[in-house]
């Protein structure tokens, strides 16, 4: 099943045929509001507004563990997110779109992991996006006459404060291609709990490093928004028509071999939530 994670400016699927809110309890939280199960062209899909109703929450208040364990344990096998991003690229221009493949992480105030307490695992995250579903949602954004720039460095800055130009330029240097505030631990937790991750990331501005173009604020970003939300709706509309890619990637099996605490010391409850992660038993992981 496809779970949809929205950022700024997509708080729902439009068109979308809505059939049930659901409120999730996790042993991690409260997500960050109801997941709508919606149906597109005869597929559920399941969505989730990252910033909750009325964008409530800063991206280092997000309930990054809770979004994403609801939406495993409502059946998801892959997760879209949506994410307004600022470009440090000249040939990135505000509205261009980009399914980057690597990230950095800047980020330093959150929770990264569902493990941390009673129980310790190591996933691999040399390769944070899923590459079937990334060639997937590009594949779409071309056929919805949308096309998006395949690959590049999503630099996570904690925020939510905007970059000072000398960071901005910093990250240039770097060979970063978009920066935002929500990839991580997104794409983490993604990993852990076996989903299929991959990120439309919309591009709403050039950050502060570009001398020629207005300075990042809300005004800017806000107006550009809307016409990359209406982007992200085809091509979600687009993915949903080809089908969700086979899972030949690694993505489901990334918790075997990960665990590393003895299991007879695993406390109960984290066995519970560890089955969800990975639909299966502990002892089969």
């Amino acid at each position: 099943m496809l779970a949809v994670i929205g950022g700024s400016g997509v708080y729902d699927l439009e068109d979308a045929d809505q059939r049930e809110i659901i409120e999730v309890e996790t042993p991690f939280g409260r997500a960050s509001g109801p997941v709508h199960k919606t149906r597109i062209d005869q597929t559920d899909v399941l969505f989730l507004a990252r910033h909750g109703r009325g964008h409530v929450y800063s991206p280092t208040s997000v309930p990054y563990r809770a979004n994403v364990f609801a939406l495993r344990k409502l059946g998801a096998t892959h997760l879209i997110s949506l994410s307004a991003v600022g470009s440090l690229r000249d040939e990135l221009p505000p509205r261009s779109l980009v399914t980057p493949d690597q990230i950095i992480d800047r980020t330093v105030h959150r929770q990264h992991t569902f493990f941390e307490s009673g129980v310790v695992a190591h996933v691999g995250l040399a390769e944070p996006f899923c590459t079937c579903l990334r060639a997937s949602l590009g594949e779409a954004a071309a056929l919805a006459n949308h096309p998006a720039r395949g690959g590049g460095t999503y630099l996570c800055i904690e925020g939510p404060q905007f970059s000072t130009r000398a960071e901005s330029q910093l990250y240039r240097s770097w060979g970063a291609t978009v920066i935002g505030m929500t990839a991580m631990p997104e794409a983490r937790l993604a990993r852990e709990a076996g989903l299929c991750f991959a990120m439309l990331a919309m591009v709403t501005d050039y950050d502060v490093w570009h001398d020629a173009e207005e300075d990042v604020s809300v005004e800017v970003v806000t107006s550009n928004l809307r016409a990359n939300t209406q982007a992200a709706h085809a091509i979600i509309r687009q993915v949903v028509a080809g089908g969700l890619p086979e899972r030949e990637c690694k993505c489901a099996s990334s918790l075997e071999q990960a665990i590393m605490t003895e299991p007879d010391r695993i406390p109960d409850d984290a066995k519970n939530w560890i089955r969800v992660l990975t639909g299966r038993s502990l002892e089969a992981v």
